[in-house]
């Protein structure tokens, strides 16, 4: 896979105004299965605009080791989700250095713009990528790792572990786990 540079200290700074670009799938590619949904853009992520770019993220390898992606991608190679049906957005746009920089106000509004992003492309199954996002975007406190009774219209709701390497309790062998029942369901 190569050595890839990371931002420097002042291009980190300068990520926190930025947000990155949903990957959507778009004409002519298939229906979306699965629309993963992360927290927010950390800062390595805004300053590449590529989702989950940040050296120690499981989000590619624990895709690739679960079956949703025929081989391990880059990060930079995100546009090639769409065509397997596959997308990924964010709960909020403001890019920070941890999740826990965002209020539950941020967090909450993303929720009401995911339900509308749901709407609108009707995948199969929305997988939000961090259970305290989750609860919190969807008011349901008691919420745990896994199929949600709640659906959005025709879609399934999945919570997925958060792949951040700060949430180390979970294993990457534990979180494959998990991403595979899920995909087992696509």
């Amino acid at each position: 896979m190569g050595t890839r540079k990371l931002p420097d200290a002042a291009a980190l700074e300068a990520a926190r105004t930025r947000t990155i670009p949903d990957v959507l799938p778009g004409p002519g590619d298939p229906s979306p299965r699965v629309l993963f949904c992360g927290i927010n853009p950390g800062l390595v992520s805004a300053a590449t605009g590529h989702h989950f770019a940040r050296p120690g993220n499981r989000f590619w390898p624990v895709l690739h080791d679960s079956g949703f992606t025929p081989r391990l991608l880059r990060s930079d190679e995100q546009g090639e989700l769409a065509g397997l049906g596959l997308g990924i957005t964010n709960m909020a746009p403001r890019a920070t250095a941890r999740a826990d920089e965002l209020s539950d106000d941020e967090v909450v509004a993303g929720g009401e713009r995911l339900r509308g992003l749901v709407a609108e492309l009707a995948p199969a199954w929305l997988a939000v990528v961090g259970i305290v996002a989750y609860r919190t975007a969807f008011a349901r406190p008691r919420a745990v790792v896994g199929e949600q009774d709640e659906r959005l219209g025709d879609t399934g709701v999945w919570v997925l572990p958060n792949p951040s390497g700060l949430n180390a309790h979970w294993s990457r062998e534990a979180m494959t786990a998990e991403f595979a029942r899920l995909h087992g369901r696509t």
